[in-house]
C-alpha cells in the first residue's frame, strides 16, 4: 500500500499561510458539494469575508465555517488553531500544554483550552465505532497504587480495554474506558457499547466477563498467565498507554484520564495513515462541538 508522505512543517506553512487559506479548507469540510443553508437548504450564499460569515441568498440566515466545531466563539485566529492541530498530529509522543504554548507563543491557559477541545473531537470520533471480530478484553488501573490493596482495586481508576485483531492475529482498533469498577454491571453496559454482538471475546476468567459475555458473545476466557500468548497484545497496549501518560504529560488526574486515553486510542487507531493524520484531525475538529 502507497503511504501520503509526513506533512512537514515547511509544506504546512505553505498550505496555510494565511487565514484565507485555513476558512476555505473549513468550508471544503463542512460543504464538501457546496453551500447548503442549514436552515432552508438553498445553495446561493453571499459571502461576508473578514467575519468567516456566509449569508444565504434566500433567508438571510449566517453560517460560520467554525460554527458547531470546537473552534466555535473563540478569539484565536484559524492560522493558530491549525498550527495546534499540526503540532497535535505531528508529534505520536502527544504535546503537553507547556510545550505547545512555547511553540505557538500563547499562554499556557490557551494551550491547555485548546488541547483540551482537540481532545474532546478525538473523544468524539473514537465513540462512533464498535469493534467486532475477535476482540481482546481486560481492565487495569491508572494513577498511583493504592497502599494495602491488590489486584484489581489497587488503583485509584478502573479502566477496561478492548483491541480487535485481524485474520493475522496482530492488533486493529483499540478502546478504553474508565469505569467507576469492574463488576458485572458496569462490565455489561461497557460490552453492549463497544463490542458487536457474535464477536469473540477473549478474557482472562475474572468472574465479572461471564454472564455479560454470556448470550450474545462467543466468549473464550483462559487464567492469567504473564507467560502465555493469551492477551499478549491488550498487556502490551495497556503498558504502552502508561508509557504515553507518565512520558509526555507526566501523569494526569482523574478529571482528565479518559482525554487521554482517547489521544491514545486515536492515535493508535491511525497508526498506519502517516501522512493522513493532520487532514483527519482538522475533519474531526470541524465535526465536533
Amino acid at each position: 500500500m502507497h503511504h501520503k508522505k509526513e506533512l512537514s512543517l515547511r509544506k504546512f506553512l505553505n498550505r496555510f499561510p494565511t487565514e484565507e487559506s485555513c476558512e476555505e479548507y473549513l468550508f471544503q469540510q463542512k460543504w464538501p458539494d457546496g453551500f447548503i443553508c442549514p436552515k432552508c437548504g438553498c445553495r446561493e450564499f453571499y459571502h461576508i469575508k473578514g467575519r468567516k460569515l456566509y449569508q444565504c441568498k434566500h433567508c438571510r440566515h449566517q453560517s460560520s465555517v467554525t460554527a458547531n466545531t470546537v473552534m466555535h466563539r473563540t478569539h484565536k485566529p484559524l492560522t493558530t488553531w491549525f498550527q495546534a492541530i499540526y503540532f497535535v498530529a505531528s508529534d505520536k509522543r502527544g504535546i503537553s500544554a507547556c510545550t505547545l504554548a512555547g511553540k505557538l507563543d500563547i499562554s499556557y491557559e490557551t494551550a491547555w483550552y485548546m488541547l483540551v477541545r482537540i481532545r474532546k473531537a478525538m473523544d468524539h470520533r473514537e465513540s462512533q465505532y464498535m469493534l467486532a471480530g475477535i476482540v481482546e478484553l481486560d481492565d487495569s488501573y491508572f494513577g498511583a497504587k493504592i497502599k494495602g490493596k491488590r489486584g484489581r482495586a489497587a488503583g485509584n481508576q478502573s479502566v477496561i480495554v478492548c483491541v480487535s485483531k485481524d485474520s493475522k492475529d496482530r492488533p486493529q482498533f483499540l478502546k478504553m474506558t474508565v469505569v467507576p469498577n469492574v463488576q458485572r454491571s458496569t462490565v455489561e453496559q461497557f460490552v453492549d457499547t463497544t463490542i458487536e454482538k457474535g464477536t469473540t471475546v477473549q478474557t482472562d476468567s475474572y468472574r465479572s466477563y461471564i454472564k455479560p459475555l454470556k448470550k450474545g458473545y462467543n466468549h473464550e476466557s483462559a487464567d492469567f498467565d504473564p507467560n502465555s500468548e493469551h492477551l499478549k497484545w491488550l498487556h502490551t497496549i495497556i503498558g504502552n498507554a502508561k508509557a504515553f501518560l507518565k512520558g509526555t504529560y507526566h501523569g494526569t488526574s482523574t478529571k482528565y484520564l479518559q482525554s487521554y486515553l482517547s489521544e491514545f486510542c486515536y492515535r493508535f487507531n491511525r497508526r498506519s495513515f502517516h501522512g493522513q493524520i493532520f487532514d483527519r484531525l482538522v475533519l474531526a475538529v470541524s465535526s465536533c462541538n
